[in-house]
Order: structure tokens, then sequence, then C-alpha cells
């Protein structure tokens, strides 16, 4: 009987291990043909790290693939990483029932994600970066209960973040960054108390940050720069002690730093917050975050103070504040000099003035990038800067300095940018700049620097781009320059006193984009070998005195989008090839000595391309396209002469043709002047002259006219004095200015000013801006100062000069002068607080501040009134900071401008 129990129970025993035998073979069979689905989706195998995947290996030998110790035969792991594998992710993946792993980051994956990999109830970590998966995220990957890594970055994918994911409770990194997905946060991500890193950076997030990510206390990165995030960050992040990085860069946030950042977040490295619309004080705390290794503030609309505390971060590398509004000296540097590790420190773009301290020189040696340009600082550049051997870019342009350069450039052997334009630098370029062997970027541009360009400049084989423009060099134009092939953006030397032929080695230059040699005092004739310039753009050669025949090599430039060989004294004919360079935007001959028939086709066609002032064959077209010089064509009468509004037959263009009135006395002098000054000028915001006429009518009599660009949106006048009622007794739309367009009608008056002042080869005196005061002195660029004054009171009163309303001790430069400040509001032109509804700070701020311009350019004494160069740039300021203004009042709208985009003087 015992006997038979014990067979009994054997017999059972052994059907029982061959039934276990046979589920461990069957499992054993669905992971391997997982396996061998997931081989089929691969295309492209390049180093055929698959080969080994066949029936000659058992699969757990296979490339890539781990087993189970405790459960043998079961695949746990895929790891086919950085393989350049092509093709897609297969469905059977969802069959390799205990898998915890699957790393095929840096491959190309393409198609979706499939829904099977929801069934992976054992998986730990997903890696997917660095492929090209599209479509959504399954939602039932919150099924995937155990998930403590997920990293999706680097992908197509598309749609908003599943609600789901909250349910991964024991999630620690959530990273799917530079993908494209859309929509809000999902609050549910409170859930993932775990999570110590969040990277949704470089989608298209929108919202608000939700204020339930504050219960996430075990967070150390938090990365959402790059989205369209909006409104504030909820204070409770700010909490979370244990971050260490936090980027929220390149967002519309708004609202400011907590005062007491730095004590919260005692553990932060990075902190950066650039581009977005925050704005206040700088925390003074954030020197007791003592580990910060980066703080990035810019392009934002930070004020006050720079905090001298910050010298007590002795880790940090990059410090970055550019593009705010701190109105600050650079006294900070003096602590700065602590942070032995800093490599970065931009202070550009604010409002600092002073002078540079001299411990500048005592920053890191680890120092490779510097920036305090566009401020307001002065004086000269202390002479121990050049112990900063390891700079890369050096950029000090856009502010005051002067004094002769008496750095030893020498020293910077690493340096690839200096930038030292718009300044008021003296003396000569130090020859020592020819050190520089790795710069690719020089500029020098509008300073007073005088002397003859070093020809050591040749020995930077790096340089790209090189500006000398608006200074006062002499000499020729060193050949060692223009033989740099590696200039490819520009070279401008315009605005000096170089003389001398061009180069023949200019064709060396066969990626330069723009050469612009105008404005000199060059000679001989321009050279074949410019034919050689293939990648020129832009061609700039007008103003000076080169001969002979513009020559036919020309053609060779197809790219070119602009020719100007205005003003020289060049002959013979028109070269017919000039025709055929359909690229061209801009072609100016004027001025020149230039004979026979003017190309009748292709690019000469196009009037608004070509100038050709002093082309007799335009005179024909005069009486027609005026109907006969009718009285109802004229739109203007002025001293010399009738202005008449025509149309060109053959271009279909409209012109203002001024008619001189030779029995007036000047008019052929004015003819010539007017030639003269007009013809050499090219600006955006000055009456183009398109052509002249010099010849007989059909009555013998000498005939003199000038053919001008219409301005079809008429004066200044009737925009700021328009009556809603016209002439005919209709109703018309109301043409009232915004602040912003009579800031942008101010700058771009003042700004054409100073072209013919300063940006010209000859001074230009205007001599006609309307009202022109008279004060009984001489004609001055000081005259036309005063003369842009008054219009600038006008324009932001709404009051004329010659209102009844001002008497014989009253003008309008001493009514708004005894107003301000504290009467603004009644001599503010009441059109701009109703198109404004009434304006903020900001806008009584800019009023304030253009109105005592106003003031200052009239004074009555010349010397004391402004420079135009100063008025500019303080308007330029008055502008940005009214920008800014907006944005915090209303960011959504603060760039709708209505109103003209320009000016014509």
């Amino acid at each position: 009987m015992a006997l038979k129990s014990w067979s009994l129970c054997l017999s059972i025993l052994c059907m029982s291990l061959s039934y276990f035998n046979h589920a461990i073979s069957l499992h054993n069979e669905t992971d391997r043909l997982a396996l061998i689905s997931f081989k089929d989706s691969i295309q492209q195998d390049p180093f055929q790290v698959l080969s080994s995947w066949n029936n000659s290996l058992h699969f757990c030998n296979w490339y890539g693939i781990s087993c189970s110790l405790r459960h043998p035969n079961r695949v746990i792991a895929l790891n086919l990483g950085s393989q350049r594998l092509v093709g897609s992710l297969s469905p059977h993946i969802g069959n390799l029932s205990f898998l915890r792993r699957i790393d095929l980051q840096t491959n190309s994956f393409h198609d979706q994600i499939p829904q099977e990999i929801g069934r992976l109830r054992h998986i730990q970590y997903i890696n997917l970066g660095n492929n090209s998966f599209q479509g959504n995220i399954p939602s039932n990957l919150s099924h995937c209960s155990n998930l403590i890594y997920l990293r999706l970055t680097y992908n197509q994918l598309v749609g908003s973040i599943p609600l789901e994911l909250g349910s991964l409770t024991k999630l620690e990194h959530l990273v799917m960054a530079r993908n494209n997905f859309t929509g809000n946060i999902p609050p549910s991500i409170e859930n993932l108390s775990s999570l110590s890193e969040i990277s949704l950076a470089y989608n298209g997030i929108q919202g608000q940050i939700p204020k339930e990510f504050s219960q996430l206390r075990n967070l150390n990165y938090f990365l959402f720069q790059g989205n369209n995030l909006i409104g504030e960050i909820p204070s409770g992040i700010f909490n979370i002690s244990e971050l260490e990085y936090f980027f929220v860069q390149s967002n519309r946030l708004n609202g400011s730093i907590p005062y007491d950042v730095g004590l919260t977040l005692p553990k932060l490295k990075y902190f950066t917050v650039s581009s977005n619309r925050f704005s206040g004080a700088i925390p003074i705390s954030m020197s007791n975050a003592s580990m910060l290794e980066q703080i990035s503030f810019q392009y934002n609309q930070f004020s006050g103070l720079i905090p001298k505390q910050l010298g007590m971060l002795r880790y940090l590398q990059i410090l970055s504040f550019y593009f705010n509004q701190l109105q600050d000296d650079l006294s900070s540097i003096n602590s700065l000099t602590n942070c032995s590790y800093l490599e970065v420190a931009h202070f550009g773009a604010n409002f600092l003035t002073g002078t540079v301290p001299i411990s500048i020189a005592n920053l890191s040696k680890d120092l490779y990038f510097l920036s305090v340009a566009d401020n307001q600082l002065h004086n000269t550049i202390p002479l121990g800067i050049e112990n900063l051997i390891n700079l890369r870019f050096f950029l000090f342009g856009g502010n005051y300095f002067s004094g002769p350069l008496l750095i030893n450039f020498g020293k910077f052997q690493q340096l690839e940018e200096l930038d030292l334009r718009s300044n008021r630098f003296t003396g000569k370029i130090p020859s020592s700049i020819g050190n520089l062997s790795f710069v690719s970027y020089l500029r020098l541009g509008f300073n007073n620097l005088h002397g003859s360009i070093p020809s050591s400049l040749g020995s930077c084989p790096n340089l790209i781009l090189l500006d000398l423009a608006l200074n006062n060099l002499i000499g020729p134009i060193p050949r060692q320059v223009v033989s740099l092939s590696s200039l490819s953006i520009l070279l401008d030397l315009s605005g000096n006193a170089l003389n001398g032929p061009i180069p023949s080695e200019v064709g060396m230059l066969q990626n330069l984009v723009q050469l612009d040699l105008s404005n000199n005092r060059l000679s001989g004739m321009i050279p074949n070998a410019i034919g050689k310039c293939l990648g020129l753009e832009q061609l700039h050669l007008q103003g000076n005195s080169l001969g002979g025949e513009i020559p036919p090599v020309l053609i060779s430039l197809r790219g070119l989008r602009e020719l100007d060989i205005s003003r020289n004294n060049l002959k013979g004919r028109i070269p017919d090839s000039l025709a055929e360079l359909h690229g061209l935007s801009y072609l100016n001959l004027s001025f020149n000595e230039l004979q026979g028939e003017v190309p009748k086709h292709g690019t000469f066609l196009n009037a608004n391309v070509v100038s050709l002032v002093g082309n007799k064959g335009l005179c024909g077209e005069l009486s027609k396209a005026t109907n006969g010089f009718s009285e109802a064509n004229i739109v203007g009468v002025g001293s010399y002469g009738s202005v008449y509004k025509g149309l060109l037959e053959q271009t279909r263009k409209q012109v203002a043709v001024k008619v001189l009135n030779l029995q007036q006395r000047g008019a052929s002098n004015s003819f010539i002047s007017e030639c003269q000054a007009l013809g050499a000028i090219r600006h955006r915001n000055l009456l183009k002259l398109l052509s002249v006429c010099s010849s007989i009518d059909f009555e013998g009599n000498d005939f003199k006219a000038l053919i001008y660009e219409y301005m079809a949106n008429g004066s200044l006048e009737k925009w700021l004095h328009a009556q809603n009622v016209g002439e005919d007794g209709q109703e018309r739309e109301s043409r009232n200015l915004k602040l912003i367009d009579r800031l942008n009608i101010a700058i771009d008056i003042a700004t054409a000013i100073e072209y013919l002042h300063s940006g010209s080869s000859t001074i230009v005196i205007h001599g006609d801006l309307k009202p022109k005061y008279g004060m009984g002195e001489p004609v001055s660029t000081k005259g036309d100062i005063y003369s842009y004054g008054i219009p600038l009171l006008e324009i932001f009163t709404g009051k004329r000069p010659t209102d009844d309303f001002f008497k014989v001790d009253l003008n309008l430069r001493t009514f708004v002068e005894r107003s301000l400040p504290y009467e603004l509001t009644n001599i503010v032109d009441p059109n701009i607080i109703l198109v404004e509804d009434g304006g903020g700070e900001s806008f009584k701020d800019a009023i304030l501040f253009v109105l005592r311009i106003g003031v200052a350019c009239t004074m009555e004494q010349p010397g004391e009134r402004m420079e135009m160069r100063d008025v500019i740039n303080e308007l330029q300021k008055i502008k940005s900071s009214y920008l800014k203004g907006l944005l915090v009042q209303n960011p959504e709208n603060a760039y709708q401008f209505g109103g003209p985009s320009s000016s014509h003087v």
C-alpha cells in the first residue's frame, strides 16, 4: 500500500515538473520571438550588432541582451544605445514581460512608440532619447508602475503631456526635452513625490507653472527653458530646498525673484531666468547660495544695483546681466575678483555709468568672455586689462570711452572678438593688434582714430569681419588687408580719408559678402580683380575719385544685391551686362561722367532699383508724367520752384518732380547744391533723389528739375494736425499718433540729420527743417539742432510754434521749459493721452525726458545745445525703457503699434 502511494506521488511530481518545464519553454519562446520581431523591424544596422541574433546562439547571449539569474532565460534588459540603428520599435516589445531596462538612445528609430510598451509591468528604466519617434506618448505608459527613469529627449513627439503620468509614483527622472509637446503642464505631476529631475525644455508647453509643483520636495533639476510659459513662478517652488539646477529661460514669465531666494535655495548651482519679462531688483541673497556656478538674468527688465555681495560666490563661473535696466556703476567688479573660477562676465546693454575700475585686471585668469558694451561708461580702459590673457571675447563697444588705445593687444593670444566700436577713441590703431592670430571679429568703427591702417592686420588669418568705418584714417589700403582670404562677412573701411588705388589683391576676397570702401579719397580704376569676389552681395565704392570705365567683369558677381559706385569720375558707357544682374535691389551709378545710351532691359526697367541722377533721357517723360505740369498736380511750392506729383509711363512709378524757377535768384546754385548733396546721400529716412534733368524746354528756355521718390503718406504736419473732416466735408479716420510712433519719428529725423552732419563724406547742413526759427545766427550744424528741437517739441505737445497762443514773451520752448516737470499734463498733446488711455509711469517718464531733450536742443547759445549723436542715444534709451514698461503692463500687445513706420526729412 505504501509503495502504491509513493508511486502515485512520484507520478504527480513528474507531471508537475513536465508542466513547469513546458511553461518555461513557452515563455522562453515568447521572449525569443519578441526579439526576432524587434530585429525584423530594423531596416539598417551599420555596425552589424544584430548579426549575433540567430539560432546558433541562445538569445540570452545575443548582443545587447541580458537575462535574469533569478528567472532563467527571461530577458530583463535591452541595451542597444548609440548603434546607429534605423527602423521602428516593434509592438512585440510588450511581450518581454520581465523586461526592466530599455536603452535605445541615440539611434534613428521612427514612427510611434507602441502602445504595447504599457504592458511592461516590471520596467524601471526607459531611454528612447535622441531618435525620431513621432506621435503622442502612449497614455498606458502609466501602467508601468515600477518605472524610475523615463527619457524621451530629442524626438518628434507631439500632443500634450498625459495626465496619467501622475500615477508613476516611483518615477525619479522625467526627461522629455526637445520635442514638440504642447498644452499645459498637468498638475497631476505633484503626485510624483520621488521626482528628482523634471525636464520639459524646448517644447511648446503653454500656460502657467502649476503651483502643485511646490510639493516636489526632492527635486534637484527643474528644467523648463524654451517654452511658452506665462505668469509668475509659484512662490512655493523657491522653497524646494533640494533644488540645484533651475532653468526657465526663453519663456514669457514675469514677476520678480524673491529677495530671499539664496536662503531658501541654498544648494543652487545653476540659476538661469534669461529671456523672460522678470523685473525688480537682483536679490542680494543670491550670495548665500554658496555653490552657485551660473547666474543668468539677461534679456529681462531687472533694475537697480548689481549686488556687490556676489563676490562671495567662490565657485561662480558665469554671470550675465545683459540687456536689462540696471542703473549702477561697475564697482561690483571689485568683489568679483574673489571669484577665481569666473569665465563669463556680461554687463552689456544696461544703463551703467562711471568708469571701469582698475580691479577689472584682477578678475579670474579663466575669464574668456567680458562685455560692458552698450552702456554709458566713459574715460579710458584700464591698462592692466591685458592681464586677462585668456579672453576670447572683449566687448566694450557702444560707450563713451576715449583716449588712445594703449592696450598691448598682443597679449590676448586667444581673442576671437574685439568690439570697440562707437566710442571716442583717438590716436592710431596699434600695430600689436596684428598679433591677434585667432581673432574673427574686429570692430573699431565710429571712433576718432587716425593714422594709417596697420599692415600687421594681414597677420590675422582667421579674420572674417573687419570694421574700421567712420574714423579719420589716411593713407593707402594695405595690400595685406585685402589679401585676407578669410574675410567672409564684412570689410568696411568707409567714411575715412584713405587714398590711392584699390589694390588688385582685392580679388582674393572670394568669400566676402559685403565690401564697403565708400566715402574715401580712392583713385585709379575699379580693378578687374574685383570680379573674382564671387561671394559679394553688397559692393559700395561711392564717394571716391575712381576713374576709367565700369568694368564688365562685374557681371561675374551673380549674387550682388547692392552696387553703389556713384559720385566718382567714371566715364564711358554703362555696360549692358549690368542689366543681367537680376538679383540687384539697389544700383546707383549717379554723379559720374557716364555717356551713351542707358540699357533698357533687365534691372534698368525697375525705377525702384536704379539711380541714374543726371540721365537726360528721363527729361522727355516729365511733361507727360505731370499732365503738362498741370496745376492740379502741384503738391507743394518752395523758395526756388514747385513740386509736382507725376507718374512715369514706362515703370508706372509715382515720383515728385521739383521744377526750378530759374528766374528766382539763387535757383541755379540751389540746383547744383541739391544735386551734389542729395546724390551723395543714401539713408532710409532721407528722401531719395532718383534722377535730375537739365535740358531745354519746348520754348527754348533752360529747364532744370529734380526727380524724387513720392511720399504717399503725406507730411508730418498732416499727421500731427490732421482734421477729422476733410476739405470735401467728409469725415476721415482719426490719424492720432501713439507715443511709440512719435518716438520712432523723432529718432528717424534725428538719425537722418546726424547722417547729413557726419555720415557722408562732406557735411550737409539741412537748413530747411520747418518751422525754422530765425535766431540770426550763421547756417551751421548747431542751427539744424535748434531747428530739430522745435519740431520735436511740436511732435509731443501738439502745438505749432506759430500758434496764436504764443505771445511776445512766450514761445514754444519757454512754454515747455516753464511747465516741466510738474505741469506735464498741461503741455503734452492730449491726443497722445487719448490714444494711450492715460498712460502709465513709463509713458510719463518718456514724455518728460523727450521734452527735456527738446529744450536742450533749443538753447539760445549754440554751444549749449546737445550733439545730435547724443540726442539719438538718449532717444533710443527712452524708447527702450518705454517698451520694457509696455511689456510689463500689457505683454500681449506691446509690439502692436500703428501709424507711420518712419519719417522723411
